[in-house]
């Protein structure tokens, strides 16, 4: 075989140079999003972007730009990116919020806010998640999806004090508190 050191000497007193590769390079493949099953198509709305009035569609969207009024994607995710920002009513399958939603939210599966996410409004959603270093003012009704997807509020019933409490006992805690509030200062 060749030696290494006869392989390097140059030529000529040119130092060799390692040769240019002939084959173009490779993309690189695209990460799948884990938010999302492949194949879904996904709408983006740029953070130089302002949308005013209602917005509705068909496939999941990711906004980092500014919307005012209406999101409405039923079926679909909706994701607020770091970016973004909207003063709407939201509508959507899967709400993900990054950036910041100042407005009542409304998701059929769950509404998930971030790291940084803020949201300032009602949520409706058989399940919420809100991180450490979210921010959350509002109320949160976490009712079954079909009540989440039609958007109604139905009443509460009301019960009687201890009614049906199967561990509740007269001389507890709670009575101790009841009488310790409703006793003169």
């Amino acid at each position: 075989m060749w030696k290494r050191d006869e392989a390097v000497k140059p030529i000529n007193g040119q130092p060799l140079t390692p040769a240019a590769p002939t084959h173009p390079p490779m993309a690189a493949a695209p990460a799948r999003d884990s938010q999302r099953p492949y194949g879904r198509d996904i709408a983006n709305i740029g953070k130089s972007v302002v949308i005013k009035g209602e917005l509705t569609g068909s496939e999941d969207l990711a906004v980092e730009g500014n919307v005012d009024g209406t999101i409405e994607l039923r079926d679909n995710v909706l994701t607020i990116g770091v970016n973004g920002h909207i003063k709407a009513k939201v509508f959507a399958r899967l709400v993900i919020v990054l950036g910041k939603i100042t407005g009542d939210v409304t998701a059929s599966e769950k509404v998930d806010i971030r790291d940084g996410g803020s949201v300032e409004g009602d949520v409706v959603s058989p399940r919420v998640a809100i991180a450490e270093g979210a921010h959350f003012r509002g109320s949160i009704d976490m009712q079954g999806g079909k009540r989440a997807q039609a958007g109604s509020r139905a009443p509460v019933p009301a019960r009687d004090d201890h009614q049906g409490d199967e561990f509740w006992r007269p001389g507890s805690i709670s009575d101790s508190v009841a009488a310790a509030a409703s006793a003169p200062a």
